[in-house]
């Protein structure tokens, strides 16, 4: 017998490691409901001491594993996506929706050229890679967004700021893609002289965007009609299992990959109009509880890593620039961007502020990241990774830290006690009148 017997197999360890993590995905949000904390704090403070021991030698940089790390976090997306879009109780109406269109149109858009200005000019970055970061850092994150968002479908929980940065969140992810293929066809331009602005906006721009809202339409109505208004015995709801959520996810994502448009807003759309196949239904409630289930598995698998890149240098590459560059990006441009959007709209201030504040950066901008890095060539892309990882650790932090006091004391200034779980939040804003 050798002194090595006694050790656990690493898979019993791996075993071990994920019952306890999964028993954590149940209790943590439960602990942390009035603590001025957040679950992607604690899951980025464990990964840092776990891979801070030196018997983890797997390394959890993204650079090191670049096909995983665009797989992983894209599958974290399109999961939290459907989530996001089946908990939306508010019929689409393009009135009813004007804040998400502010934010959309004016905001994130806004929000790209600044980013692209401030990294071109202030740290000198090649323009098509200052263009790839904005793109990766101005969508608001549909993961690490859940504690701002509406609540499960039809509880109620629906005041128009949790509204607007739900169905913001939902949609950006989406609406961004074109920028990213935008900066790799200027990197290519670079590199090789190729004509690029007719393909960018008939290909990238008007196909794929239209296609993925049509696609994720017609892949929504498919499945509403097959869970909700088939025969009785054999419709989908009668089945009472949620996975149902997860297969719409895959098929409408799949799908519309496979005719080259955009995944991400086919499934957010697909999401939407499944819910409103049959609004009131309660197997809606059963098919979130089912995504929210899995994305927050992989929310802390993935932030574990993170944490662990953290300890491991991922930051390594940062100078002082770096670091004023992002905070201006979290502390300015997302604030001042969201401020400019909400003009002219009746809000009280609070109600606004916050709907600029919270501009949560997070898994999304890895994953485009690693998608614009897998597709065009980059110089110091050590430097990218930590540049975006110092934003998305600022993000945890600053929108970690603030949500709990901030999301409450709102719910206080709107007449909502928020420690009454039947309370249901006034429609519209409350401020100087309703939308």
């Amino acid at each position: 017998m050798t002194d090595q017997t006694w050790l656990p197999d690493i898979y019993i360890l791996v075993l071990t490691g994920f019952g306890i993590l999964v028993a954590l995905v149940a209790w943590l949000p439960m602990v942390l409901t009035r603590l001025p904390l957040s679950l992607p704090i604690v899951c980025a403070a464990l990964g840092a001491a776990l891979f801070s021991l030196p018997q983890v030698t797997i390394s959890p940089l993204p650079l090191d594993h670049p096909e995983i790390a665009e797989r992983f976090t894209e599958f974290v997306v399109i999961i939290a996506l459907m989530g996001a879009g089946l908990k939306l109780d508010r019929i689409f109406d393009w009135r009813r929706w004007s804040i998400t269109w502010r934010l959309l149109g004016i905001t994130m858009p806004l929000g790209i050229a600044a980013i692209t200005l401030v990294l071109g000019w202030g740290l000198g970055l090649p323009w098509a890679v200052a263009l790839l970061l904005a793109a990766s850092l101005a969508p608001t994150d549909p993961v690490l967004a859940a504690d701002v968002q509406v609540g499960p479908p039809k509880t109620g929980e629906e005041d128009e700021v949790r509204f607007g940065l739900t169905s913001e969140a939902g949609l950006n992810d989406g609406l961004a893609f074109p920028f990213v293929h935008l900066a790799i066809a200027l990197a290519a331009v670079t590199t090789a002289g190729e004509p690029w602005l007719v393909e960018w906006f008939t290909f990238r721009v008007l196909w794929e965007v239209g296609a993925g809202v049509t696609a994720g339409w017609l892949i929504g109505r498919a499945f509403g009609w097959l869970t909700f208004h088939v025969p009785a015995k054999t419709k989908l709801a009668k089945t009472g299992d949620g996975l149902i959520a997860l297969s719409a996810t895959l098929v409408s994502y799949g799908l519309t990959e496979i005719i080259h448009c955009y995944g991400f807003l086919a499934v957010f759309v697909t999401a939407l109009t499944f819910r409103s196949s049959h609004r009131d239904h309660d197997f809606h409630v059963q098919m979130h509880e089912m995504t929210e289930q899995i994305e927050r598995v992989a929310m802390m698998l993935l932030l574990l890593i993170f944490g662990g890149a953290l300890v491991r240098g991922l930051l390594a590459p940062m100078t002082w620039a770096d670091v004023s560059v992002a905070a201006a990006i979290l502390l300015l441009i997302r604030p001042l961007t969201g401020l400019v959007a909400l003009m002219g709209v009746k809000a009280s201030r609070s109600e606004k502020l916050t709907l600029a504040f919270f501009g949560i950066r997070g898994v999304g901008s890895f994953y485009y990241l690693a998608y614009g890095l897998n597709h065009m060539e980059a110089e110091g892309a050590e430097r990218l990774w930590g540049i975006v990882g110092l934003i998305v650790l600022m993000s945890v932090l600053l929108h970690g830290l603030t949500v709990t006091p901030i999301m409450r004391s709102l719910d206080r200034q709107q007449g909502r006690d928020p420690d009454a779980k039947d309370a249901t939040p006034p429609s519209g804003f409350q401020g100087l009148g309703r939308l």
